[in-house]
């Protein structure tokens, strides 16, 4: 390294060296710090994100679609009734080494089943030893439709269903379904330790764990037996981690990291124009919306939920948030979802009708409630706190006095899931393109908890998707789909307010990285290049 070099880095305090001294090692510009690795336990994309070089499933997506292919399962089969999935495993594939755990084997069936025992059985002993929740996995009902995960052989795994499940391989080519290693479990678990598995993470994808810094950075080091070697073409990935939008572009900038993510819309002009920078697009699949807590006072009252839904101005929210990179949201999920309903349309934004259906419910003038706001960017909603401040004022207009409260994203969710708040600004990027992953994770019954930061339950709503997902057959789908969207309009669990084109900066030195219409950030196929 150049004495140059040398002095720029300690002058700027860094404690990793930027891309352009080795062009083997890549910078990601993230936005919060994961709340851990042991990927079943949580939803957000930041996690993901995080997980996502150490993991393998048994399919995964298409690189920038939403196709499944086969990853540790080199095929499948599905049996005629669709009950019965059977998975034939890869050969040869190695799980990552670190300071407490060499492998003995190669990965096998014993993992995959201890991947998901784990999940199904809460008198799993690893589970007992380390009490977790996997909200994925109950809010799509996995929990309850997944009746035996069996080994059939050393390289073969039987899923047997309760019910068809037609969205079933998108599932499980989602992060949740990341494969652990059985052996690592096994160790840690004898040696009392079972929380490392969040903490200490071990997986055969291609990136291994190397060292976490909370709100600080992640370092991963390239697999070196990687079963698909030709893909990682990076030595070290580096996850630095900033919260502030303007940090992550001023860094991007200074060629300090080479792709980041959730830039404000305000500054996309002059990011276009940047030398050294191409701003990737990709059409919204995501959803920024408002979420009423439906178990609290009074919000579950519908003529509460229907005023405070019509005294929002969206337009002017789309304007000054969103700065023209926003679609405005009449629906649940986005118009690029197969099964949209088109003919859903937004209640007239009407202050004087809100203030009559409030005092019909016996809220007084001056009611106070809690209004939550994400303290991170995301591409659904790039400025939450100004959502929020612009909801607090139109509630204002109606006699609603909102407080705006935060936390810190970790907390944030795991807040939300348990129903603290009154209101919550959330939003959610779809994660596998089926329509269950927007109704079913975020609306149904067995998503509160989970997803459903609403906590709306509704029998009817539920029959519907359920009915949706255990038929196979496109059409029928589309139109039970259809029904449980207007049905979830009718009874106003949540206000939807835009969908979002994703603009993700990167060095022109990059090469291979694609934007995915599922939000996730992958680093295989991935270099950076003079």
């Amino acid at each position: 390294m150049s004495t140059h070099n040398t002095m720029i880095a300690a002058l700027l305090g860094l404690s990793w060296l930027a891309s352009a001294e080795a062009a083997s090692t890549l910078v990601f510009c993230s936005e919060a710090s994961p709340a851990g690795f042991d990927i079943a336990q949580y939803t957000s994309g930041t996690d993901n994100d995080a997980s996502e070089p150490i993991y393998n499933r048994l399919a995964e997506f298409e690189k920038g679609g939403t196709l499944a292919v086969p990853a540790l399962a080199e095929r499948w089969e599905v049996s005629d009734d669709g009950l019965a999935w059977t998975f034939y495993l890869r050969p040869g594939v190695k799980f990552h080494s670190n300071t407490q755990f060499k492998p003995s084997r190669d990965f096998n069936a014993d993992d995959v089943v201890f991947t998901f025992t784990r999940m199904l059985d809460p008198q799993h002993p690893f589970r007992r030893a380390y009490p977790s929740e996997f909200p994925f996995f109950t809010s799509m009902g996995l929990d309850r439709n997944i009746e035996q995960v069996s080994k059939t052989g050393p390289m073969t795994v039987v899923f047997r269903l309760k019910h068809v499940d037609a969205a079933f391989i998108q599932n499980l080519a989602m992060n949740f379904a990341a494969i652990l290693s059985a052996e690592y479990a096994a160790q840690l678990l004898a040696q009392g330790k079972p929380s490392d598995i969040n903490h200490q993470p071990i997986g055969t994808g291609p990136f291994r764990f190397a060292r976490y810094q909370k709100d600080a950075q992640i370092r991963y080091r390239a697999h070196p037996n990687y079963w698909a070697p030709e893909r990682v073409k990076l030595d070290q990935l580096v996850f630095a981690i900033n919260t502030d939008a303007s940090v992550r572009m001023q860094k991007l900038r200074r060629n300090e990291c080479q792709v980041t993510l959730n830039p404000r819309p305000a500054d996309l002009p002059a990011l276009e124009q940047a030398p050294g920078i191409k701003v990737l697009q990709q059409a919204g699949y995501n959803l920024g919306y408002v979420a009423y807590n439906t178990e609290r006072a009074p919000f579950d009252q519908l003529p509460v939920r229907q005023a405070l839904d019509m005294a929002i101005d969206k337009p002017r929210i789309l304007k000054a948030v969103y700065h023209g990179s926003g679609q405005l949201a009449v629906n649940a999920m986005p118009p690029t979802q197969w099964s949209y309903d088109t003919t859903l349309v937004d209640a007239p934004y009407d202050p004087e009708k809100a203030k009559q259906l409030l005092r019909q419910a016996g809220v007084q003038e001056g009611t106070e409630v809690t209004l939550w706001a994400m303290p991170v960017q995301r591409p659904y909603n790039p400025n939450a706190r100004l959502m929020a401040e612009m909801l607090q004022a139109d509630w204002a207009k109606v006699g609603i006095k909102a407080n705006i409260v935060s936390y810190e994203w970790g907390e944030y969710l795991k807040r939300t899931q348990n129903g603290e708040h009154d209101i919550a600004l959330l939003g959610w990027t779809g994660d596998n393109g089926d329509p269950d992953n927007w109704l079913a994770t975020l609306y149904s019954c067995a998503s509160i908890g989970s997803n459903n930061a609403a906590r709306w339950c509704d029998s009817t709503y539920d029959r519907l998707v359920t009915e949706a997902k255990h038929s196979t057959d496109r059409a029928t789908r589309t139109t039970l789909y259809q029904q449980a969207q207007q049905r979830l309009k009718q009874q106003v669990p949540i206000t939807p307010i835009a969908h979002s084109t994703v603009n993700q900066p990167v060095s022109i030195q990059v090469e291979g990285f694609v934007v995915s219409p599922l939000g996730r950030n992958s680093f295989t196929d991935v270099q950076w290049v003079d």
